[in-house]
């Protein structure tokens, strides 16, 4: 049965690889490390709790509502699906996985420092030309997990994403 379930929640782990996080599309929330806990019921409804990335995520119900319908849509054995938020254990920038940290690049976005102690100096690297020779513009960017920096090697206006450290 220990493998069967296996199997299971990697089936709805795939589905959940199609449901990307509404402000980084690039990106899955399976990528982000947002998945905590994959439960299976003996008659097949699945129980799915979610590390939310930050606390007052506006795209909560928005989540909420791609992951039932990727599950519902994708898992065709699936009975019941519910999304629950776990808001007594933090998420942080180190479970972002490296395919994850790779897509934020792509996307312009750099992706935040693998080991981050809090108070640690925030070191970014232009997702662009790769350059050191950033410059912090604004701390606060387009949503509460982003700043806006420079780059003054290209010449490019970039964000990076905040590391959150436990």
């Amino acid at each position: 049965m220990e493998g069967t379930c296996t199997n299971l929640k990697l089936e709805i782990k795939e589905a959940l690889q199609k449901v990307k996080d509404p402000e980084i599309p690039s990106i899955s929330i399976v990528e982000l490390g947002m998945v905590y806990e994959i439960e299976i019921s003996l008659e097949k409804d699945i129980y799915i709790k979610m590390l939310p990335t930050f606390v007052g995520c506006p795209a909560l119900d928005i989540i909420r509502r791609d992951i039932n319908s990727a599950v519902t849509e994708n898992v065709p054995w699936a009975g019941k699906v519910e999304t629950s938020f776990v808001f007594d254990e933090s998420w942080t920038t180190e479970r972002i996985s490296e395919i994850g940290r790779s897509k934020l690049k792509e996307y312009g976005i750099a992706p935040p420092p693998v080991k981050h102690q809090e108070g640690d100096p925030w070191e970014v690297d232009c997702p662009y030309c790769g350059s050191t020779y950033t410059t912090l513009e604004n701390i606060f960017g387009p949503a509460a997990c982003r700043s806006i920096l420079y780059c003054r090697s290209c010449k490019n206006p970039f964000e990076a994403m905040k590391p959150v450290a436990n």
